[in-house]
């Protein structure tokens, strides 16, 4: 199967499943920003979520599509690595026209990888995890996503790994975001150059998104749970 057989097949494999993923982070951004203006608004979509077997079955395909991407990622740097061979220790100098980002791709990956293992932890264990196996004694109840929240920045040592693990994925997405285009046949002159331009301002809105509501949390300007819903 030329997807798997062939190199082009497997860029065209990490493009789509980049793709879905950067549409996913979108997805989150936007139900994120919520708890920026409601506590009460964000409680009540991850409720909505929840463990419903809609919300189960979207996070097996998430998690199935983040393990395809991630294997063809180190797949192909293995290699390309392997292909290059002795010569790649003999690049002293970075070309002008090769990003930072692109030559140090694996790195980010790890960091990223790392940053995943980390969120989840936080945040999908403590809700979606906690209400299929019946959790108990917790600080919060599952649908509390504003208060685990809350918790979770309220630690200056996750704030920190948050901000970094934001911008090794502003990284990641900035050289991703128009090589997946560019693998995907928009390699004319004008749109590749378009692209560019529009991936690295996509990139930038939805990290910076993410990262406003981790210092809002962090310096305690966030709204409370009733953000006036009780009175």
């Amino acid at each position: 199967m030329w997807l798997i057989n062939s190199s082009i097949g497997r860029k065209v494999v990490m493009s789509v499943t980049g793709i879905c993923l950067i549409l996913f982070l979108t997805f989150h951004c936007a139900m994120n920003v919520v708890a920026l203006f409601s506590g009460a608004g964000y409680n009540m979509i991850c409720e909505l979520l929840g463990s419903n077997w809609y919300a189960v079955a979207a996070t097996c395909g998430l998690a199935a599509l983040a393990l395809i991407h991630i294997f063809y990622a180190f797949w192909l740097t293995m290699q390309n690595r392997k292909a290059r061979g002795p010569e790649r220790y003999h690049e002293t100098a970075r070309r002008s026209e090769v990003s930072w980002a692109s030559q140090n791709m694996l790195v980010l990956g790890i960091i990223i990888l790392l940053g995943l293992l980390l969120h989840l932890y936080n945040f999908w264990y403590n809700m979606m995890f906690a209400e299929l196996v019946g959790m108990e004694g917790l600080a919060h109840g599952p649908a509390d996503g504003f208060g685990w929240i809350k918790e979770t920045f309220s630690n200056p040592v996750f704030v920190v790994l948050y901000v970094i693990w934001l911008v090794a994925i502003w990284f990641h997405l900035s050289h991703g975001f128009w090589s997946a285009m560019q693998t995907l046949g928009v390699n004319g002159k004008i749109w590749f150059k378009r692209w560019k331009v529009i991936g690295l301002i996509y990139v930038t809105v939805l990290m910076a998104l993410f990262l406003i509501v981790v210092l809002a949390f962090a310096f305690g300007i966030a709204p409370s749970l009733c953000c006036g819903a009780c009175a």
